[in-house]
């Protein structure tokens, strides 16, 4: 499962991995165009997963992550093929968000149904965190396609990536899940739920924060190289890719120390050190090459430290029979707040100067810090609300 995931995850950031290099001058595109077009593939995927992966509480989550995966593959060689501008790419990246609903979350849920009963929250984080290799390889692969063949091979070649995951789906048993009776979209047992309500919102600052810098990686980096310089070597290829592949090794070792010091504690500690570098970052925009090397690796430790621990917390908060709806609503949120992300860091760039001034990073490095900063607050809630549950009970 976790290889196909690698081949699914292929086409995630191709069009974020060329956003400001080649899209923004061919097509002419603001900064916040080009992040609301980034952020119609978290757009298209919030719309369909609410649907897509309540569906598993009803029919083996093998199929959606099938149907999913193809239509992922085919939506971005259509991207390479069809679009010519900000209208027409936004449409058919969203169509390609829309099919990678049906490969992520469906794809944990067919993975948690065949995992033996007990503790899975290594299991779930190996998978989520792997999440981080198979974006690494996106950025790395679209943009070496594109720098020696053009943007559109690029689209064409990660379009492929996906038959891994088909490969993967013919492979696995098929597993039914118990019948269910009720209506297909009932979130009301996971409202009721403020543990993994807790998880859910947490989550959906981490993915603010995380989609917003994914999406402008490589412009920050564009724009540091132009004005301070950096090594030949040190090339906006490398940053993306290292950025993106540390990240399995932070989650994996961000839901260890909440399995030894606590989930609450550890996911707070991570959400506030990675604000803390966010703005750190912002404000030594014009500092020299190697300086800003070494935060992002940094901040590339403190972005997805929480990940794993989030989702692995709000699978063990999750009711069993509902664990498809509380699936659902854990990757709305949070694909939801990828989709502000994106285009709000881009709104902020032009409000301070564009891509090119150090006040318009300085704002976007701010808008980052803020929206990860409210995690806790979510943490904080989830808490206080279920130890006034427990008091009300007792009395």
């Amino acid at each position: 499962m976790c290889i196909g995931q690698l081949g699914n995850l292929l086409p995630h950031v191709t069009l974020s991995a060329n956003l400001a290099q080649h899209l923004m001058p061919v097509w002419g595109l603001s900064a916040a165009e080009g992040g609301m077009m980034a952020s119609g593939y978290a757009f298209g995927y919030m719309l369909a997963v609410p649907v897509l992966t309540t569906l598993t509480d009803r029919i083996d989550a093998r199929l959606v992550l099938l149907g999913g995966s193809v239509v992922s593959g085919l939506a971005t060689v259509a991207f390479g093929i069809f679009a010519q501008g900000f209208w027409s790419g936004t449409i058919i990246w969203s169509l390609a968000g829309l099919g990678f609903a049906g490969a992520y979350m469906p794809g944990l849920k067919a993975l948690t149904d065949r995992l033996p009963t007990g503790d899975t929250s290594r299991a779930v984080t190996l998978y989520t965190s792997s999440f981080s290799v198979g974006v690494g390889l996106s950025f790395l692969i679209a943009q070496v396609l594109a720098d020696g063949w053009g943007w559109r091979t690029a689209f064409y070649v990660t379009g492929i990536g996906p038959i891994a995951m088909v490969g993967a789906c013919l492979l696995i048993e098929s597993r039914r899940p118990a019948p269910r009776a009720g209506r297909l979209l009932n979130f009301a047992p996971v409202f009721a739920n403020r543990e993994a309500l807790g998880y859910i919102f947490g989550y959906g600052a981490h993915c603010f924060e995380l989609y917003g810098i994914r999406t402008w990686l490589v412009g920050f980096w564009t724009y540091v190289v132009a004005h301070q310089g950096a090594p030949s070597w040190l090339s906006p290829v490398l940053m993306s890719f290292c950025f993106a592949v540390i990240s399995m090794p932070a989650s994996i070792l961000g839901n260890e120390a909440a399995l030894k010091f606590g989930r609450h504690r550890a996911i707070t500690v991570v959400m506030i050190a990675s604000a803390c570098v966010a703005l750190v970052i912002g404000l030594n925009a014009t500092a020299p090459a190697w300086v800003l090397a070494l935060l992002l690796m940094i901040y590339g430790l403190t972005v997805p430290a929480d990940s794993g621990a989030l989702t692995a917390g709000m699978s063990a908060a999750a009711v069993s029979e509902h664990r498809g709806a509380t699936l659902a609503l854990h990757s709305t949120v949070g694909f939801g707040l990828s989709a502000i992300g994106a285009w709000g860091t881009g709104v902020a760039l032009d409000a301070a100067g564009g891509p090119q001034s150090a006040e318009g990073w300085l704002l976007a490095f701010i808008v980052l810090a803020a929206g990860i900063a409210l995690g806790p607050l979510a943490l904080l809630w989830s808490r206080t609300a279920r130890s006034d549950e427990l008091v009300s009970k007792s009395q």
